[in-house]
């Protein structure tokens, strides 16, 4: 069985692209040409190029000693967080924007949540002297106050979404809209492994270099490329699907995705999708969604903003219906608590969302000689306000 998109673009049950007819030439477009783009000497040039020299790869695989010694196993901090704009998103962006590039567009518009995607994407917009519009939930703009800022000054326009939950569902559909609307001049950079194919595999492919690294990065501390345990928050799941990307295929290193509990898995607020979730389409893709009984798609909370999705990519659908990864939902007291203990243990303050994924320390038991790598995924500065008024700080 494999774990990666077939020719269809669906992985197992998961996947496809069901859009508007509207929305059909751009994305088929993309379709025809993103593996052809990607493959070419002179973007794979440029790409490389780009992350090392501006974004800053590869970024470090950090023994945590402290961790370590407390929990008796190896522990492997993969530091996405020391990416330029201080997230594995960045990755995906410089990709997606040479592809725009290449396929002619002059205007840019991206939807974000904790506002990660939408810095990274104002970003590359910024390098590349092009036209930005970021949609994000109203919701979203009060609790990532920093990161619109950073967006605004980077050029970007950021535009509020009044609808529904006003997070990053709602950002979405109003990003879509406005593909619609403007067809012609207009890419539209999806940050996370969701949405219509191609996405899911553009994203992940883009994403990769996370796994890619940590296979070189073990062969040269541990004298092996697989670790035993690879380690990942879950929203959409794109730092997920960089992180498992080049161990799918390899049984013999677990999968760990961790999902945001919010209050309680069964409490009402929560975005645990694969405990919650059932078959539906969101974003123009089939996958596993948080709805009602009759279909409605139904709020989703978590602390984090990054983690506030109904859905979850189909990639991770997959990987969870054929039980290829263990999925574990972690609630927002948890995460909030080890965004603290990380913090006062390696010195590293991080996301909230990725605080999710350390978690997974105190739910399983790891063997002294394991090797166990968690993706730290973004750095904290972005959730002070959050932190602050949490812990009362």
């Amino acid at each position: 069985m494999s774990y990666h998109v077939n020719e269809k673009g669906f992985y197992g049950n998961f996947g496809g692209a069901f859009i508007p007819e509207m929305l059909y030439p751009n994305v088929e477009e993309l379709r025809q040409n993103y593996l052809k783009i990607s493959a070419e000497p002179s973007f794979q040039e440029e790409f490389k190029y780009l992350l090392k020299d501006y974004v800053g790869r590869p970024t470090p695989l950090y023994f945590a000693e402290r961790l370590s010694k407390e929990y008796n196993t190896k522990v492997y901090l993969k530091r996405e967080d020391l990416c330029h704009t201080g997230a594995h998103k960045v990755n995906n962006t410089i990709g997606q924007i040479l592809m725009a590039k290449k396929l002619g567009k002059t205007r840019i518009i991206a939807e974000t949540g904790a506002g990660q995607h939408g810095v990274a994407t104002a970003t590359v917009c910024a390098l590349m002297g092009l036209e930005c519009i970021v949609y994000m939930g109203e919701v979203d703009i009060k609790r990532q106050a920093p990161n619109v800022a950073r967006m605004k000054m980077l050029g970007a326009e950021v535009r509020p979404a009044t609808s529904g939950s006003k997070t990053l569902k709602d950002a979405t559909n109003e990003a879509i809209r406005d593909w619609i609307n403007n067809p012609e001049n207009t890419y539209y950079i999806i940050g996370s492994v969701v949405g219509p194919h191609p996405y899911p595999d553009m994203v992940a492919r883009f994403q990769a270099v996370i796994s890619e690294e940590i296979k070189q990065q073990l062969l040269e501390k541990e004298g092996r490329e697989n670790p035993d345990y690879v380690v990942a928050c879950v929203g959409g799941g794109s730092n997920a699907a960089g992180t498992f990307y080049h161990f799918l295929d390899d049984h013999e290193v677990k999968i760990i995705a961790v999902e945001a509990a919010g209050l309680g898995v069964d409490s009402g607020e929560s975005a645990a999708t694969s405990a919650l979730g059932k078959i539906g389409v969101i974003h123009g893709s089939k996958t596993l969604l948080m709805q009602s009984a009759d279909g409605q798609i139904t709020e989703p909370y978590s602390i984090s903003a990054g983690l506030d999705y109904p859905g979850v990519g189909p990639m991770h659908a997959h990987l969870f219906e054929t039980k290829r990864a263990d999925f574990i939902a972690i609630t927002d007291e948890d995460a909030m608590n080890w965004g603290i203990k990380l913090s006062k243990t390696e010195g590293i303050i991080p996301a909230i969302e990725t605080a999710h994924a350390f978690a997974v320390l105190d739910k399983m038991k790891f063997k002294p000689e394991d090797i166990v790598v968690i993706n730290l995924s973004g750095r904290g500065d972005k959730d002070l306000n959050t932190y602050i008024d949490y812990f009362k700080l």
